[in-house]
């Protein structure tokens, strides 16, 4: 199992424990600069608490130029290096089958390249299979009890870096900086989906909708992106969207 911790992975996951002895499922995390390290701890306690044996894997997508270089397409180079690496791992294990969390809302949402990639290396996608939604993935994930959930979306950092500007291990350093400081001021006031998109020329905060006017209100919150890594660049607020740095695409339609 190609294993990010989030909710989707978590439940396909604990299916796979339920269906087979967990001495048949592993699960294999990747580390790089743009993982969050809390992300890989997070996902080593999950496993630990099915009792599957949990990998950690480092990937070397900064190593190849159509990521760095950061065009529409790096995900798909994103997820190629990722799941290349995991079917080595798998083969050197004794696995043969590589699964992701790819749901049936992912499918239809627009424009996924990495799962393209994932689908030309015969990574097995069950929860879109069943055509499992997010809402279905989430209701199954609280009928099993599992802390995951709730857990709000959380691509990779690179996802919050504006397309075409080239990514680098200190751009991604200073977004997961920003976005934790972000989090730890507007947790206490319930806020669940939060982004710093660094846009090259500027720097936008993406919140829960309810929070936007809180959020531009508060002289603290621009204070801790700036002490991040933004000491110049200016900050504006806006509502949480998922996939909203697409928007910025020229022909965005093309891309979908």
């Amino acid at each position: 199992m190609a294993f990010s911790g989030g909710v989707d992975s978590s439940v396909a996951l604990a299916a796979a424990v339920r269906a087979l002895d967990p001495a048949d499922v592993a699960a294999v995390t990747a580390v790089s600069a743009a993982v969050p390290a809390a992300e890989v701890a997070a996902a080593r306690d999950f496993c630990a608490g099915l009792g599957v044996a949990h990998h950690v894997l480092g990937t070397r997508e900064m190593e190849v130029e159509g990521y760095r270089e950061n065009g529409p397409r790096r995900c798909y180079f994103c997820k190629s290096t990722l799941i290349d690496a995991v079917r080595e791992l798998a083969d050197r294990l004794g696995f043969q089958t590589v699964v992701t969390g790819t749901n049936a809302s992912d499918v239809v949402a627009g424009f996924r390249p990495g799962i393209a990639a994932a689908a030309e290396r015969a990574a097995r996608t069950p929860l879109a299979d069943l055509a499992m939604d997010k809402p279905t993935v989430r209701a199954v994930a609280r009928l099993w009890g599992l802390d995951t959930a709730a857990k709000p979306a959380a691509a990779c950092l690179a996802s919050r870096i504006a397309y075409g500007v080239a990514i680098s291990p200190a751009r991604l350093a200073r977004v997961e900086l920003a976005e934790s400081a972000a989090r730890r001021l507007l947790d206490p006031h319930g806020v669940v989906d939060l982004r710093v998109r660094d846009l090259g020329d500027g720097v936008r905060l993406e919140v829960d909708a309810p929070a936007v006017e809180r959020a531009r209100g508060d002289q603290r919150l621009v204070a801790a992106i700036r002490a991040a890594g933004f000491p110049d660049e200016p900050i504006t607020v806006e509502a949480f969207r998922s996939g909203s740095m697409n928007e910025l695409l020229h022909d965005p339609d093309h891309w979908r």
